[in-house]
Formats: C-alpha cells, structure tokens, sequence
C-alpha cells in the first residue's frame, strides 16, 4: 500500500468521501489516505493527524515526497484535537481502530464537529460502540459497509447529522448490513455466534456472581437475536 494504490480497506473507506471534500484523516498513520485523496483530485485539502511521533514523522516524509505539503498538513494531536478551526474540515475519517476508541474520540473531541457534515468510521471490531455514540449525539447512519481482506473482516459507517431511531439489532449489527446481509456479513456473525457460544460455555461453570450472570443473560440475547438473523 502506498499513497497512489490503498488497500482494498482503506479504498472503501476513500469511496465514501464527497467530491471537493475538506478532510481530517485522524489515526492517519503514513498519510496515504489524504495523500491518495488528493492526488485523484477527490478531496481539496487534508489534515493528517497522529498521536504517535514515529507514525507522524513518516506521514510528514510521505507528504513532502510527494511534494503534497500545500494541500495535506500533518498535525500531531490526540484525535480530533487536530483539526483547527481555520481548516474548514467538513469529513472526518476515523480508521483501523476498534470502535469503542474511536467513539471515545469522537466523543472527547465532539466540540471539534462543529463544521462537520459527515463521519467515516472504519472499526476494526465493536462497531456497535459507533452507532450508540452516533444516536447520542444526533448523528444518522446514512450507508454501511462490511469487506474482508486478509482474512480479517471490516466495517464502515458513514454518519451524517440527523436524527434516527435504532433497535437493538440495528445497533449491533448495522441497519444497512441486516439490509443487505452480504456473504461477508454472514461469515462474520457466524464466527460471533462460535465465540459467544464458546464464552457462554465457559461461564456456565464460573462462580455466580452478579457480573457473570449479567453477561449470560447479554450473550444469550445476542445469540438470540444474530441467530434469527441468519435462519431468515
């Protein structure tokens, strides 16, 4: 992967970004997001921002290789903090994390959206996390995606200022995905289904305390609602 060719992941992700876009790339790693996303002309400017300094250091390289430091700027901040107020950022993409961090940023950084219209999240796992800080926060689910590359399965949810009522499945599972339920998305909750099972197991033999018997009666109840999922 590079900044002219992007993972099959990460090339989602940029499919969902509006033509002329100011875009914040937050966990951007070495830049290859914003560097592709100017180079195809799809976005106007960029922030690139990483937490880490190795990973910064590498995307202001990149950056400057690429002669692309009028467009893309690259910031070392913790998460939304960023984005400044001057860039007009109006897209956030926040990828390759697990999605209770990435609703963790969203939410302590909320104050950064103002100007923001739309939210691309791409959690590695717990993608649920995202879309219960969406509907907290008056952000609607507008499309949905699940891939598989490498053998590991992928999500993305793009959120948009609104106001939307979910059900419990939707929120586990994504309203858009129970839509389509693509083979991919069946792979995935069917591995759930094998690990919860596993879990469940195992706390049938543990001490009976109040956590555990909390978190019987939640795998049960999404053992019951994935596997009526997957029977229809």
């Amino acid at each position: 992967m590079n900044t002219e060719r992007l993972s099959d992941r990460l090339a989602a992700v940029a499919s969902y970004v509006e033509a002329g876009a100011v875009v914040a790339d937050i966990g951007s790693d070495h830049a290859y997001l914003p560097c592709f996303l100017i180079n195809t002309g799809k976005a106007q400017k960029a922030v690139a921002g990483e937490v880490v300094k190795g990973p910064f250091e590498s995307a202001v390289k990149n950056v400057q290789r690429k002669g692309l430091s009028d467009a893309v700027t690259v910031r070392l901040a913790n998460g939304l903090f960023a984005i400044e107020d001057h860039d007009a950022v109006d897209t956030v993409v926040i990828a390759g994390m697990g999605g209770t961090l990435i609703a963790s940023i969203l939410e302590s950084g909320k104050e950064k959206l103002q100007q923001v219209k739309r939210i691309i999240a791409q959690p590695n796992l717990h993608a649920k996390a995202i879309r219960e800080w969406a509907v907290s926060n008056s952000w609607e689910i507008t499309d949905e995606a699940i891939l598989k590359e490498d053998g590991k399965i992928y999500e993305i949810i793009v959120l948009e200022r609104g106001q939307m009522t979910y059900d419990e499945l939707d929120l586990l599972a994504g309203p858009f995905l129970l839509a389509s339920k693509s083979a991919v998305f069946s792979e995935k909750w069917n591995r759930e289904l094998v690990e919860w099972n596993r879990v469940l197991r195992s706390l049938e033999t543990a001490d009976s305390t109040a956590a555990v018997t909390l978190k019987k009666e939640q795998l049960k109840r999404q053992i019951e609602l994935v596997g009526k999922v997957l029977e229809s």
